[in-house]
């Protein structure tokens, strides 16, 4: 028997060391979207410190808050920036140490955007610009990890793209557009829904003839659908197409209507007063004047306005800019010219 208990304690002496060599710890990959893995080896740096683990977990890397961080955190002595520094070790914000860790050929990035094709940003094309020097543009400032998504309207005002694409150091995000999107052609037509109106067509066709996308857009135009419609009186004030179409450049938005809105005949106007309705002609004012003589310098375009009592109009509000014994008819005259009585 004491045979027996001596062989199985020889056994259990041989196969603990065989255990305690067994290797405890392996490489971490770490995946990325558009670039090869970054891998980590644990091998090498275990025997950098002596086998320590402590040195890095839990102080560094805690193993119960698994989570990824940018390399600007990194430049803030986060995660494998605690050590790599350029003192301790090469710097992770060194441009000429980060193919140590980023091995293989960095890819092309694809952003898909709604309305326009898609962009294809080239890795390979921008490195050899900026002569291998990442840090140019992943500095937390460019590009910093945390913007999904960037408007045409903030590229221009220095984000990401427009950090460079500027007019200066490279072409402008403000025009160009074909640079980016490839094959992108405009909808020839865009249609406003007008209350009360016909439908006001803008065509990019004919409007890219005498101008280029920069014009437009984002000064006057934001790059998007379904935006803020403004009013003629805003475009009167030089606002959305009012920009261009001031008499000056191009003919007035306060002039001919059916310009923009086709077929479209304003119809008449009936204002309900104590002293019976006053129906407004549009057809007949119109036999003798032009919409720029009322709109919007007298009438706003707009129903439901604020109605002008027969006070103010012999002042010369309203009705009585025109209507005041000279131009035409005084509203102090006969009311029932206008007044069903």
């Amino acid at each position: 028997m004491k045979l027996r208990f001596s062989m199985i304690a020889v056994l259990i002496g041989l196969t603990v060391p065989f255990v305690a060599g067994a290797k405890e710890t392996k490489d971490i990959r770490f995946t990325f979207k558009n670039a090869d893995p970054v891998i980590f080896s644990h091998d090498i740096h275990l025997a950098q410190y002596n086998n320590n683990c402590r040195i890095c977990h839990n102080a560094i890397f805690n193993l119960k808050q698994r989570r990824h961080y940018t390399m600007a955190e990194m430049e803030k002595t986060k995660s494998c920036g605690a050590c790599h520094t350029g003192i301790k070790a090469f710097s992770v914000a060194d441009d000429k140490s980060c193919t140590r860790c980023h091995t293989g050929k960095p890819r092309s990035i694809t952003y898909k955007a709604k309305g326009a094709t898609d962009v294809v940003f080239s890795h390979q094309v921008h490195i050899a610009k900026t002569d291998g020097k990442c840090h140019s543009c992943h500095n937390g400032k460019v590009i910093t990890g945390s913007e999904k998504y960037v408007t045409m309207a903030q590229m221009e005002k220095g984000k990401t793209c427009g950090a460079c694409h500027n007019g200066k150091r490279a072409f402008t995000v403000a025009g160009n557009c074909g640079n980016c999107h490839k094959g992108m052609k405009p909808p020839e037509t865009v249609s406003f829904k007008v209350k009360g109106v016909t439908d006001a067509v803008f065509s990019h066709k004919f409007h890219l003839e005498a101008y280029s996308c920069k014009d437009c857009h984002t000064k006057v135009f934001p790059y998007k659908a379904g935006a803020r419609h403004n009013t003629m009186a805003d475009m009167a004030k030089g606002k959305s197409c009012g920009t261009c179409h001031n008499g000056k450049d191009a003919f007035s938005t306060a002039g001919d209507c059916a310009k923009c809105h086709p077929g479209f005949k304003p119809k008449d106007i009936v204002f309900k007063t104590d002293a019976g309705d006053a129906t407004f002609s549009h057809d007949f004012h119109l036999g003798m004047f032009k919409c720029a003589d009322c709109h919007t310098k007298i009438f706003p375009y707009a129903t439901g306005g604020k109605q002008v009592p027969m006070a103010d109009m012999e002042t010369g509000k309203s009705c009585g800019a025109c209507h005041n014994g000279k131009d035409a008819f005084s509203v102090k005259g006969d009311c029932g010219k206008c007044h069903k009585m």
